[in-house]
């Protein structure tokens, strides 16, 4: 039998899903071994393969295709692990990263001081040379002062730089020259050029894009290497893809290229799940997705069963932290996961989060040496999670360790550790739902309107209240949640976007120039689909994007575009009207009369890879039973015995009242009172809120 396994290695729990050639899914979960990400990985493997009755080396040795994603990259920017990077610009010009878009938080507070540039102002080097928009060379490189800089860099023990010059998408020749003169002299030091990662237009998201590329190429280049290494060390002789932030995978080898693609890839599959998921029960194409990690809980909207894309991606917060700059699956996050610590600020007020417990030391309950109150240790003392059961029963909790935890917060907050650990939970539940507007209500969505689905360890210990506070009326979690992103690695594509910057506007449009750029997309386009090709991979959909504003706007929108090329008035009409109705759909306004400038040009190529199909199963009859009861306290009732029951027991067709847990092996669903489950034709539990 041939296998296909997906990975998502997290800051907590490395996830493994194998899907067989019947289509049926097993999940394997251990915790993340960050000296050495394999051995969490074979760990994961070894216990989906023992579910299979057979080994990991078995399972190596026949698999066709490993996908793999990584919260390396993401989880490096944030804790500020990242190579030592400089940062050369044109002259003139060194405060791209410090001055951003213009904006910042408490704009009109001038006690607010500037977030620190991603490159330090000291790294950022200016190099004599100047294009202007039109391409056209209005200053020489000097390539002189260039090789003194470069030298300079060598003294300052430089890790990796990033080229950055003005107006470069329009002509980059002396981008191109530094790189020959940066292979020249430092001939073992990484770089990235913009124009070559992302040619857009603005001076910011290109330039923020590009220093993260090459501030993670020594680490992610490393990393992924090893991984490749080590694999082929145990005999795995199939295709290695990996998991990118546009919700598809790329190439081994390419991602070792542009790792900057590796940000935010794990949750950018948890809406590629979803997707199929849904879909497989009928349950509609406007969804909101939920992946409840043990460090983070993240969102992503999917509307008439196309995800959400975004070029406005910030890592450590909106303004204050760091903007990936390229298009990538639109995902907002917060730090409130499982592992988020609970505490009580200065004022005497309960807080949850951001800081996490991580899977070292972890939460109390652990028994690792974690000490602090978390949202895992909330749940023991609630009795959703039972300690003898935890992971499959593969891992015990210490509840008395758990206990001691909450009473730390409990007595200062005269509350009873039950209260506490409930205060603790909902708590989490306001942070996630803020997140969930972010991305729905205030992009002009309705959450009653959408479905939600939710994975990740942690979803289903407050999705039910969640689910009513936001007037969403269907839950789905699949049983496989508790590797959402995992499991979007077996429904993903190849995806690859190539970009091209060319400026006009609808009062006066330049059909030649568009064309061009067009034309130019499409080459490169064909040119990764003959790659492709020489890979056996032969089933392509190809999608074009323009990024466009109404006349002296600020900020663009990108729209789908509804043809292919523009080279008449007709085609521009057509264009014209998707952009107005677009934007009626998100800002409930659209002013037909006003002139279009469109700004950025995009190309996406999407190869079709075989994935695994989603089982139905005939409903049955067979009574249910329940496994144990349990006590469990809930806001509404307080203490109540509570049924528990096992997921493997559960089939098609059965309806499960609230209150009640279900345990599947990597996670635990409990259905709050006043709430039902049933459970569908592809065993999935489908709540009733």
């Amino acid at each position: 039998m041939k296998y296909r396994i997906a990975v998502d290695t997290g800051g907590t729990f490395t996830d493994v899903v194998v899907a067989d050639e019947k289509g049926f899914l097993t999940v394997g979960k251990s915790l993340t071994t960050l000296d050495r990400y394999y051995n969490g990985f074979k760990a994961a493997l070894d216990n989906a393969a023992s579910s299979l009755n057979t080994s990991g080396e078995h399972l190596i040795d026949n698999c066709e295709v490993l996908i793999y994603g990584t919260t390396r990259s993401t989880n490096a920017i944030v804790e500020n692990k990242v190579a030592k990077t400089a940062l050369l610009v044109t002259e003139g010009f060194p405060d791209i990263l410090t001055y951003r878009h213009g904006g910042k938080q408490g704009v009109f507070d001038l006690a607010v001081e500037l977030p620190d540039p991603y490159i330090p102002r000291r790294l950022t080097f200016e190099v004599p040379e100047r294009i202007n928009a039109e391409g056209e060379i209005e200053l020489e490189l000097n390539t002189n002062k260039t090789e003194e800089i470069i030298n300079d860099l060598k003294k300052m023990d430089i890790e990796a730089v990033a080229v950055s010059l003005l107006w470069s998408i329009s002509n980059p020749v002396h981008e191109v020259k530094v790189g020959e003169l940066l292979k020249k002299l430092t001939p073992d030091l990484p770089f990235t050029l913009s124009h070559k990662l992302n040619p857009i237009i603005r001076e910011f998201p290109r330039t923020s894009s590009t220093a993260m590329d090459a501030s993670l190429k020594p680490l992610m280049q490393q990393h992924l290497r090893d991984l490749e290494e080590d694999l082929r060390g145990s005999n795995y002789k199939g295709e290695i893809l990996i998991s990118v932030c546009s919700g598809g995978v790329m190439h081994v080898q390419d991602v070792i290229e542009k790792p900057i693609y590796t940000v935010k890839s794990g949750p950018a599959m948890a809406p590629v799940a979803s997707i199929a998921y849904s879909s497989a029960d009928n349950l509609g194409d406007d969804i909101i997705v939920v992946d409840t990690g043990g460090t983070t809980f993240d969102v992503s909207l999917i509307r008439e069963g196309q995800i959400k894309y975004s070029r406005d991606t910030w890592l450590l917060g909106e303004w204050t932290g760091h903007l990936l700059g390229l298009s990538s699956v639109d995902i907002r996050s917060v730090g409130a996961g499982g592992g988020s610590i609970a505490w009580i600020d200065s004022g005497g007020l309960l807080r949850v989060g951001p800081q996490s417990s991580g899977a070292n030391p972890g939460p109390a309950c652990y028994n690792q040496g974690g000490a602090e109150p978390t949202v895992t240790d909330a749940a023991v003392m609630l009795g959703y999670i039972d300690p003898e059961h935890f992971l499959g029963s593969r891992m015990k909790l210490n509840q008395e360790a758990a206990k001691k935890a909450i009473e730390k917060i409990a007595k200062p907050l005269s509350l009873s550790l039950e209260e506490t650990a409930d205060a603790i939970i909902t708590l989490a539940g306001e942070n996630m739902i803020k997140s969930i507007h972010e991305i729905t209500v205030q992009d002009g969505v309705n959450p009653a309107e959408c479905i939600l689905v939710a994975g990740g360890g942690a979803a289903g210990l407050n999705i039910v209240p969640i689910a009513k506070s936001l007037g969403c009326k269907k839950i789905l979690i699949p049983r496989t949640a508790g590797a959402l992103s995992a499991c979007g690695g077996q429904y993903s594509n190849v995806v690859a976007e190539f970009s091209g910057s060319y400026y006009s506007h609808t009062e006066d449009f330049d059909y030649e120039g568009v064309d061009k750029t067009l034309n130019d997309i499409k080459s490169r386009l064909t040119e990764f689909k003959n790659y492709l090709q020489s890979k056996n991979i032969n089933e392509f959909d190809e999608e074009y994007f323009l990024s466009s504003r109404y006349l002296n706007q600020q900020w663009d929108m990108e729209i789908p575009l509804p043809v292919n090329e523009i080279k008449n008035e007709h085609q521009l009409q057509i264009v014209s009207k998707a952009f107005h109705d677009t934007h009626f759909q998100r800002y409930a306004v659209k002013e037909e009369d006003s002139i279009i400038e469109c700004i950025d040009w995009k190309g996406r190529l999407s190869a079709i890879l075989e994935k695994p199909t989603i089982p139905k199963i005939s409903v049955s009859d067979k009574k249910i039973e329940k496994n144990r009861e349990s006590e469990a306290y809930f806001n509404a009732t307080g203490k109540v015995t509570t049924p528990v029951y096992l997921g493997e027991r559960l089939l098609p067709g059965m309806v499960i009242k609230g209150p009640a847990i279900i345990e599947e092996p990597t996670t635990t669903v409990v259905i709050y009172p006043n709430s039902k489950a049933e459970i569908t034709e592809t065993r999935n539990y489908l709540i009733h809120v």
